[in-house]
């Protein structure tokens, strides 16, 4: 196989699907949005980043999409918003108690989507794919730093 741009973007809509689709259960019995549990996965993952500007530039979201789900979450009781005590047009995201298992739910979730797929490499495999995909992001960081 060779690893072009074609193959790394199919690669990548291949497993946004399948991990899409691993949550499908979870947003069926909760109600919830896609978004909404990306936005719980990031404040659970993401200790400090815990901004709704946080959350669509480094999850990469829309502005409009992270509002949504953060009002929906709110109005569920799963998200708290707590005023920043040095600047107040800062607004800090909290996962309420009432979120926290849903939080964790989803990180189960997650982390398994990790282990499918990496289930075929071997320990040493899994550890030089750490170390190249680390080379590779932080080469596509910048690149799009770069502007190209």
């Amino acid at each position: 196989m060779h690893l072009g741009a074609s193959e790394i973007l199919k690669l990548s809509r291949q497993f946004e699907r399948y991990y899409t689709s691993q949550f499908a259960p979870l947003l069926a019995r909760t109600g919830l949005s896609i978004n909404e549990v990306h936005v719980l996965l990031f404040l659970a993952n993401n200790p400090g980043l815990d901004t709704a500007r946080d959350v669509a530039e480094l999850r990469g979201l829309g502005k409009s999409q992270v509002s949504q789900a953060v009002e929906g979450l709110s109005k569920r009781g799963f998200l708290r918003r707590e005023a920043d005590g040095g600047d107040r047009r800062v607004v800090h995201l909290l996962i309420a108690p009432s979120g926290e298992p849903l939080a964790r739910e989803a990180q189960r979730i997650q982390g398994r989507c990790a282990r499918d797929i990496t289930s075929g490499l071997t320990p040493e495999e899994r550890s030089q794919l750490e170390t190249l995909a680390e080379k590779i992001a932080s080469g596509v960081e910048a690149l799009a730093g770069k502007g190209s």
